[in-house]
């Protein structure tokens, strides 16, 4: 007999968030950031029960990952984990990423990888945030270059006064682009 499937929420606020989870860095990191932005489906409205995990590189391009040998930034954690408010809304404090090496030595732009888990989601959706101020290292990005040209707006976040915003639409019309992975 087989298990019925279930969709990855409303559960998510029981055992995964952590106090921490949404600060990669500490507050009061120099150089660190906010990134903020809403959940919603596909008639815009917000998700109050959705989970956004973000996975980065350092300014440096390096991972906190043992797979990862070149060092690490003290304090920077590389994941973060921030569930929705009743709004919707979200934030991590972060750094920046670094460029990466991607397939046979092309580097990727600078991103922060993003899982979404929310209700009616029988898996993890999973998107990427480039940032608008890396045009030629986005222009030459082979993962971004393969979008459709109208459709890579979804995957850049707007700066803000103290960081960017980066929405996440799951349905409809100004759907934001996920990846198959």
């Amino acid at each position: 007999m087989t298990t019925p499937s279930q969709t990855v929420g409303p559960y998510l606020a029981i055992g995964l968030p952590w106090e921490d989870g949404p600060t990669v860095v500490p507050e009061g990191t120099p150089g660190a950031v906010w990134i903020r932005g809403v959940v919603t489906d596909g008639e815009g409205n917000p998700i109050p029960d959705a989970m956004i995990e973000t996975w980065q590189a350092d300014p440096r391009g390096r991972f906190d990952h043992p797979d990862d040998p070149r060092g690490r930034v003290p304090g920077f954690r590389g994941f973060g984990r921030c569930p929705t408010k009743p709004d919707g809304t979200y934030e991590i404090l972060t750094l920046l990423p670094g460029a990466i090496p991607g397939e046979n030595g092309a580097m990727q732009a600078p991103h922060i990888d993003v899982s979404v888990f929310a209700r009616g989601l029988l898996n993890r959706v999973v998107t990427r945030i480039y940032f608008p101020e890396n045009t030629e290292a986005n222009a030459a990005d082979p993962v971004l270059n393969s979008v459709p040209e109208e459709r890579r707006g979804t995957l850049v976040a707007d700066k803000t006064d103290d960081g960017y915003r980066f929405d996440v639409r799951l349905q409809g019309g100004a759907e934001t682009v996920f990846f198959d992975v």
